[in-house]
């Protein structure tokens, strides 16, 4: 009787510890999170003009996002810039981009197509309005381009939407009291060199190339952008209230400072998508934007400017889903 016994009591401990396996592994898959798969596919991101930073950015971020997603294809598409960005992902024409809070804001208040899908990923680094002239002009202010030939950015640009605000808020019309001309920051500096342009408008970070190569070769100043002229372009509401006061530091551009910071105005950068974006792609397209700061950043300054205590505040635009599970990973 005892083997027999003895052999009930072995089939007895196998069943229990086959059962213990089971209860652990299902405790296991219970408490662990779920991982999806590697992200695949393709995606397009809407950058900007050629020599501009939003540009140059994403083609450093697409080299950065070929080695920590293998498997995703990314299709870079230039643009005018922030206001023809946010329309292209609004409605499906692009999956990710860049663009300046106060052109989001502009969309959303407007209602613009697809305005309720838009979702933020990153903030990002801010841009700084430059409004460049020749060293030797007489225009030291904003208010001082009446009758002026001036570059206010492309239809589709950020550059043109404040550029137009800025005037507005110095007392003039930008229609009638300029001549605009709708230039990129591809063009303006070799049409200020040529004497076909006054003056130009750009809002980029600082350095932008294009500057800083124009300023090497042409005598160049920045005029000021005031706080009386800063808070009258607030005062008209609405998404004006994106823009702050800052200052370009005296070494932006040594050439055209010659030592002097210059006061100005500065807006804040946004990576956008939409909720049509897979969680997954949203969260790995974030990590890869954060974890590249540096590397980018020794080729285009802005990038270096991205943190990751100020990454998650996308406002006027809600958190991607992706975006939060990305931030929650890294939270402390």
């Amino acid at each position: 009787m005892l083997p027999a016994l003895s052999r009930i009591g072995r089939r007895r401990s196998l069943r229990a510890g086959a059962v213990l396996v089971v209860v652990l592994g299902l405790l296991l898959w219970w408490l662990l999170p779920l991982r999806d798969p590697a992200p695949t596919g393709t995606l397009s991101f809407s950058t900007g003009v050629r020599s501009g930073v939003y540009q140059r950015y994403g083609e450093r971020l697409k080299g950065a996002l070929a080695k920590d997603l293998p498997e995703v294809s990314i299709q870079l598409q230039t643009s005018e810039g922030s206001q023809q960005n946010i329309a292209r992902v609004a409605t499906g024409k692009a999956d990710f981009t860049i663009a300046t809070t106060d052109a989001v804001a502009a969309y959303l208040r407007a209602r613009g197509p697809g305005y309720e899908r838009l979702r933020g990923c990153v903030r990002l680094y801010d841009d700084y309005i430059q409004l460049v002239v020749e060293r030797g002009s007489d225009i030291r202010s904003v208010a001082d381009l009446r009758g002026r030939t001036v570059a206010v950015g492309q239809p589709g640009s950020g550059v043109k939407l404040v550029a137009d605000r800025l005037m507005t808020a110095a007392g003039l019309d930008p229609v009638e009291d300029v001549t605009a001309v709708p230039a990129g920051i591809d063009t303006m500096p070799k049409l200020l060199e040529e004497g076909k342009l006054d003056a130009f408008f750009w809002s980029g970070g600082l350095p932008t190339t294009a500057v800083a190569d124009l300023s090497e070769r042409f005598s160049v100043r920045l005029i000021p952008l005031e706080d009386k002229l800063i808070k009258q372009l607030q005062a008209a509401g609405g998404s004006t209230g994106y823009y702050r006061s800052a200052v370009m530091p005296a070494d932006a551009y040594r050439n055209a400072q010659q030592g002097q910071a210059v006061p100005t105005v500065a807006i804040a950068n946004v990576l956008v998508t939409t909720d049509r974006t897979d969680a997954a792609m949203t969260e790995a397209f974030t990590r890869t934007v954060i974890d590249s700061r540096d590397r980018i950043g020794r080729e285009v300054h802005a990038a270096q400017l991205v943190d990751l205590r100020t990454a998650i505040y996308t406002d006027p635009l809600p958190l991607h889903e992706g975006a939060k599970r990305y931030y929650r990973s890294v939270k402390p």
